[in-house]
């Protein structure tokens, strides 16, 4: 209890309005909001099956705001625990976010959340898929393949693999499409 009121004590005075110190609790005051609560709604309102967004969660700050680790460099195992959790989240949701904004045709977007998702885990199959869909949807080929090379280097260097057939065939079916000597 005394390091609780020596840290309390210590909390710059616009931060003490914030905390609520009874002495039976010690909880947020009403109205305070939380970043990482704010984060995880945004992430279940776009993995949501609403057929509609709010501008706001379409936008750069919701790419940024999923694209941020849970504590980093902090390894308690608690905090471990949590941020395997919001990462595994905010990736689905940043790879929802892709689709969304690709079937809207905003492509700029759609990269950018695309390539927070690949930051996070660079050797997420899902996530590169994600940007040469975007790619191939701009009609940028040369982009898709570029990315799927360079996700292929990556993952032989890595893990000694290859990508899934999956990977494969979404790249296939643009080149056959494209081959004017395709019959397909």
């Amino acid at each position: 209890y005394a390091s609780l009121r020596s840290t309390l004590a210590r909390l710059d005075p616009r931060a003490r309005h914030s905390v609520l110190a009874t002495f039976t609790e010690l909880c947020l005051e009403e109205g305070v909001s939380v970043d990482l609560r704010d984060a995880r709604a945004l992430a279940h309102r776009i993995l949501g099956s609403a057929p509609t967004l709010q501008e706001a969660d379409l936008d750069d700050t919701a790419v940024s705001v999923l694209g941020n680790d849970l504590l980093p460099g902090w390894y308690d195992e608690w905090v471990l625990v949590e941020a395997e959790d919001w990462r595994q989240l905010r990736l689905h949701a940043l790879e929802a976010l892709t689709a969304r904004l690709l079937d809207m045709e905003r492509y700029g977007n759609a990269s950018a959340a695309a390539l927070a998702a690949i930051r996070a885990e660079p050797l997420r199959e899902s996530a590169r898929g994600a940007l040469i869909r975007v790619h191939q949807a701009e009609g940028n080929q040369s982009e898709a393949i570029r990315e799927y090379d360079r996700y292929c280097r990556l993952l032989q260097a890595e893990l000694g693999l290859q990508p899934t057939a999956r990977l494969r065939g979404q790249l296939t079916a643009t080149d056959a499409s494209s081959d004017p000597r395709s019959s397909r």
